[in-house]
């Protein structure tokens, strides 16, 4: 199973918030997977401006035409875990650009198979 990585997808109610983001915020934006400080697990997005990613961030795909990163240490432990990321009804993580749409970017997931 070492040869099964990560991928990362999103449902039609993620893309449709995130084409609202870039409606209001423009299309530069990136992704960043939370690893559980502030505003728990959610999937983070930001204008690209704002967020340095590290040499550490992974780049694990695309949703939406915008970059999907995670930090590389949670990147080992989920690596073969594909990421479907939805949104839903709530408020939105402090600074993450879905806070004040009424809906907020959620992580579902599910183990990679062969």
């Amino acid at each position: 199973m070492d040869n099964v990585f990560m991928t990362v997808t999103a449902t039609d109610s993620a893309l449709e918030l995130i084409d609202s983001i870039k409606a209001q915020h423009g299309s530069e934006l990136l992704f960043h997977q939370s690893g559980g400080c502030c505003d728990g697990s959610a999937p983070m997005c930001y204008p690209r401006s704002d967020y340095m990613i590290g040499q550490q961030d992974v780049l694990i795909g695309e949703i939406g035409g915008v970059p999907f990163y995670m930090n590389g240490d949670q990147y080992e432990r989920w690596k073969h875990t594909n990421l479907i990321i939805d949104a839903i009804n709530g408020g939105g993580g402090m600074f993450s650009l879905d806070n004040g749409t009424g809906k907020r970017f959620l992580t579902r997931s599910e183990i990679c198979t062969i």
